[in-house]
């Protein structure tokens, strides 16, 4: 089963966070982020549960975290902690305390939404002002490919951004749950990514009792 923890106060109480490490064993953190009613939950939720109900209506995510099991393009499975924030609005900055932490990003934006593609580019680069490029994995999602008919952000033109930002990108929909398969994959086989010239071996601990994702 998925082990999802709606607390607000996480993140800001160590000791607690601290706890939660050491019974869920070593996992990555992966922030979600982007501007508010994009489907950041309703991709977390898809991929996690597969329980995504076509046309619900989004409610406003305050902060909630999702733990979950992935298959890499290795064979190996790694625990992720998935970091659901909550969506921005105008005047809302993305608290900075989450670059500090973040092993991977999920950048979300909407393809029927210019605003939302723009907020996704000025949080890339705050990422990039905070951290290291070596140090994190950035993915980004162009969600609701369904809504062709109302598009507004070019398909190619996202793409020759990711190319220049040296990102990958994906066009994703909510109700097709095998669109969000291989960009998690992908997030956690670069997260994971064995160093070839170290010169300690790599233990994987297997978890249970959480999600899991195939590739």
């Amino acid at each position: 089963m998925l082990q999802r923890q709606d607390s607000p106060d996480l993140l800001f109480n160590r000791r607690v966070a601290k706890r939660l490490i050491i019974i869920m064993g070593k996992s990555c953190k992966v922030v979600v982020c982007g501007l508010a009613a994009v489907g950041k939950t309703a991709v977390l939720e898809q991929l996690l549960y597969a329980n995504h109900i076509a046309g619900s209506e989004p409610m406003e995510t305050l902060e909630d975290i999702y733990i979950g099991s992935i298959e890499t393009d290795r064979g190996t499975r790694e625990q992720v902690r998935f970091y659901d924030t909550r969506g921005l609005r105008d005047g809302l900055e993305f608290p900075r305390h989450y670059y500090s932490f973040a092993d991977g990003f999920v950048l979300v934006y909407s393809i029927d939404s210019k605003e939302s593609f723009k907020r996704m580019e000025a949080l890339k680069k705050d990422i990039d002002r905070y951290r290291d490029k070596k140090e994190v994995t950035i993915v980004v999602l162009g969600n609701k490919l369904d809504m062709q008919e109302q598009r507004s952000v070019d398909s190619e033109v996202a793409q020759h951004w990711a190319k220049t930002e040296k990102v990958r990108l994906w066009e994703v929909s909510v109700a097709d749950r095998r669109t969000l398969i291989e960009p998690f994959v992908h997030l956690a086989s670069k997260m994971t990514q064995p160093q070839s010239k170290s010169s300690f071996p790599l233990s994987r601990n297997k978890n249970k009792g959480s999600s899991s994702v195939d590739s």
